[in-house]
């Protein structure tokens, strides 16, 4: 009797497949600064995979303040029965750029990945 047949080793790679995804075509999410155009705070945003979504789900949007955001992520997770927990990773951290450039934060033109996140982003300044 094997130990593990070939339907197990099926059912990991499909388990699976999201981290070995994001790991090797979207590699490791990058830190980007932000500057706030009125008060001149500074955070941070990140762009690429986003491995923090893949890990915790809906709770990532509710952790950086976005609470209607979370709750509608948890609400897409329950009525897709967890399949959009293996999506969101690869779109989050872009709409979360993008809302915070659409509320008032400006990239900072001193981080190392402005350039690379000025692209990503499609913005022509």
């Amino acid at each position: 009797m094997e130990v593990f047949s070939a339907l197990f080793w099926i059912a990991c790679l499909i388990v699976l497949m999201p981290l070995i995804v994001g790991l090797v075509i979207f590699g490791a999410q990058k830190p980007v600064y932000l500057i706030h155009q009125q008060s001149g705070m500074v955070k941070k945003g990140y762009l690429g995979y986003s491995w923090s979504y893949l890990c915790f789900g809906w709770f990532v949007p509710i952790v950086r303040g976005e609470l209607g955001v979370g709750l509608l992520h948890l609400a897409i997770t329950l009525f897709s029965a967890g399949l959009s927990q293996l999506i969101f990773p690869f779109i989050y951290n872009r709409q979360y750029m993008i809302r915070l450039l659409l509320s008032g934060w400006r990239l900072d033109t001193q981080d190392p990945h402005y350039e690379w996140a000025k692209g990503k982003l499609n913005i022509p300044y």
